[in-house]
């Protein structure tokens, strides 16, 4: 008999051999149908699982996000099986779950649109009525490749793998798939499926690589809940900032400028100028030093930091080594710059800790498929900063920064909707990092200790680290669930090292000081970009671009509007006025549609009393009559304490 340990400490006495979907079925029904998967002493299973020793066991229902991966792989598969019986001659890629669904890349010759996603949702549902049993074998890889003679793609995945590898696949009917699982024991238990898009993909993200067709989806338990998913991702189309942004004139994008590379437009870059002067005003409150640094640089300084041996593919590079007596690029990041900066004089322990933060526009060479609006763009503005500290000074440094961000974070209404990851060195990936294994377990220690010690919530991230240290990433997802790192906070011990840069310590030994590297508020654009998902445009008053629009009802009171907005002007209100001959009605919900925050509306009555109609922004936003002088106080305070 077996000792069986289930979540919550229970233990149950099973017999040798019992399959995890029996245990199940032993402890209820209602479980059993609603399982998906299984995490046996930590690892991911299928329900038909053989336990053969004691054991720890949670059974993983849809809650769960393993669970739902399971859910989401197996209908891929589905899918797969619905458009290979529809297109026999289609050549099969991979097909994993994502965050929020799944998608298939199919390699066809055949136009594949919109309008043939019903087809293959209806192929999908008869697999689903068919309840077939998904069934998992293994094959030594001579044999694999036999299996998959007719699937190239699979064939080069086979021949990847390492020779003595065990090469599972999961036959469902007909159809078979390369794939190391976990699935549902049958196609019967997906209830509710939805396809949602059809997209293009190139074969391994490689853009030298064929171009593949997509197939996005999801799929649910209830009908219910997929109607419930299906109208919030309608909510989330229009809270895109990508659609929303561009009607707002709040950025644009130019197809001979190139991709990656959007235009602020006035209203926009209104909004980033008022970010801008904010974080710059709070960093020189918290003791940081404004720099300005140089846009390029020659190869010379990211040899040196390590930037040319380890990130010379995310770089736009100036000239040929080959060719030319000096090259040139522009800066992927600012923390060779600002080292210049310490390098300037000597320096002592007494002028420790030093911080300098920089406004700083940098260049990276994103892929084409990995750019989206102004979330991942080839040029960004970012608030940079780097510190350069003792050890003993490293931890309240540390919280220091941490505690800047959660400030930003919290001022701008998204500290609720972030996560944290301590990203770590992969030690199996050697080639990708600078330093010695005993310096990154000493720096990865120290974070370690710190994030414990400030109970910051984090996953773990193995392989995310920068290749000179690791990192604390704050992490948020944009309104279609993909995540993006918004702020990042890293602890490096090797770089001040590589550049000479030391202090005289108390007792006269020369040392090499730590360095934190950190942004406060990120990158500005991909800040912008979640501002106007979380606001559906409708900014707070202090970040609206036009905070008020004052409007006359007629002609007659044109000349009191124009002197009413020149007095919010001058009082530093960013205010205009609607002056044309259109109706009042026509003007209120132009302004309106504009997510501007206040209007003023002056009739005859208001222009012989000398006060405003206030109407604020949505519904029911009559606010009254008011003199300029009470609705001015009013709008100040709301700037001043920069209220939601």
């Amino acid at each position: 008999m077996l000792n069986i340990t289930l979540k919550g400490g229970d233990v149950r006495e099973v017999a040798e051999n019992t399959t995890v979907d029996a245990v199940c079925r032993d402890i209820s029904m209602g479980l059993y149908r609603a399982a998906c998967a299984a995490r046996v002493n930590g690892e991911i299973v299928d329900l038909r699982t053989v336990l053969t020793a004691d054991c720890t066991l949670d059974i993983l229902t849809f809650d769960d996000i393993d669970g739902k991966k399971a859910y989401w792989h197996t209908t891929s598969h589905i899918m797969a099986q619905a458009v290979k019986r529809l297109y026999p001659q289609v050549k099969l890629t991979i097909g994993p779950s994502i965050d929020n669904g799944f998608y298939y890349d199919f390699d066809l010759e055949d136009s594949l649109t919109a309008d043939d996603l019903p087809k293959i949702e209806a192929e999908m549902k008869k697999i689903i009525k068919e309840a077939l049993p998904l069934e998992r074998f293994a094959l030594p890889k001579a044999e694999a490749l036999e299996l998959m003679k007719d699937e190239p793609y699979k064939c080069e995945l086979i021949e990847a793998l390492p020779e003595g590898a065990e090469i599972s696949f999961y036959k469902q009917g007909d159809f078979v798939d390369l794939c190391a699982g976990p699935h549902l024991p049958d196609t019967g238990r997906v209830k509710a499926v939805k396809l949602l898009s059809v997209t293009g993909a190139y074969w391994r993200g490689d853009a030298k690589n064929k171009m593949l067709k997509r197939i996005y989806g999801v799929a649910f338990p209830k009908a219910s809940e997929l109607e419930a998913h299906l109208t919030q991702l309608e909510e989330a189309k229009k809270r895109d900032h990508n659609k929303l942004g561009r009607e707002l004139e709040l950025f644009t994008t130019s197809d001979v400028i190139g991709q990656g590379l959007p235009i602020m437009l006035p209203k926009g870059a209104r909004i980033i100028q008022t970010l801008q002067r904010f974080v710059e005003d709070e960093e020189q409150k918290r003791g940081w030093l404004l720099t300005k640094t140089p846009y390029m640089a020659k190869s010379d300084l990211y040899k040196i930091s390590g930037h040319w041996d380890h990130y010379q593919d995310g770089m736009f590079i100036l000239g040929d080594e080959e060719k030319d007596k000096e090259v040139f690029a522009l800066r992927p990041m600012t923390c060779p710059f600002q080292y210049q900066a310490y390098l300037n004089r000597a320096r002592s322990y007494r002028d420790l800790p030093l911080r300098y933060n920089e406004t700083s526009t940098l260049f990276r060479n994103e892929a084409s498929g990995e750019m989206h609006g102004l979330i991942r763009v080839r040029q960004f503005t970012i608030s940079e900063g780097h510190l350069m500290c003792r050890p003993d000074q490293l931890e309240d440094e540390f919280k220091g920064c941490l505690e800047l961000a959660i400030y930003m974070l919290k001022t701008l209404s998204l500290y609720e909707d972030v996560s944290y990851r301590f990203s770590q060195w992969d030690p199996d990936n050697r080639e990708k990092y600078i330093g010695t294994e005993e310096q990154w377990d000493e720096a990865q220690g120290i974070m370690e200790r710190i994030l414990n010690d400030l109970e910051v919530p984090y996953a773990i991230g193995i392989g995310e680290a920068a290749f000179y240290g690791p990192k604390l990433d704050i992490q948020i997802k944009n309104v279609h669930g993909k995540e993006d790192t918004l702020i990042t906070i890293q602890i490096d011990q090797m770089l001040a090292e590589k550049f000479g840069m030391e202090y005289t310590d108390a007792d006269g030994t020369k040392k090499n000081p730590y360095i934190i590297h950190r942004t406060s508020i990120g990158c500005y654009e991909r800040t912008l970009a979640l501002l106007i998902e979380k606001y559906a445009g409708a900014f707070p008053l202090w970040l609206a671009p036009e905070q008020v629009r004052v409007m006359p009802i007629s002609e007659r009171q044109a000349d009191v509007a124009a002197a009413v907005q020149k007095q919010l002007f001058d009082a530093g209100i960013r205010a205009e006025a609607d002056l044309r001959n259109e109706k009042i009605g026509y003007k209120i919900r132009e302004a309106q549609m504009q997510k501007v925050p206040y209007m003023l509306i002056i009739g005859d009555k208001e222009a012989e009393s000398g006060t405003v109609s206030v109407r604020k922004r949505g519904e029911n936003g009559d606010l009254g009559s008011m003199s300029v002088e009470e609705f001015l106080q009013k709008a100040l305070v709301e700037i001043a304490t920069k209220a939601k």
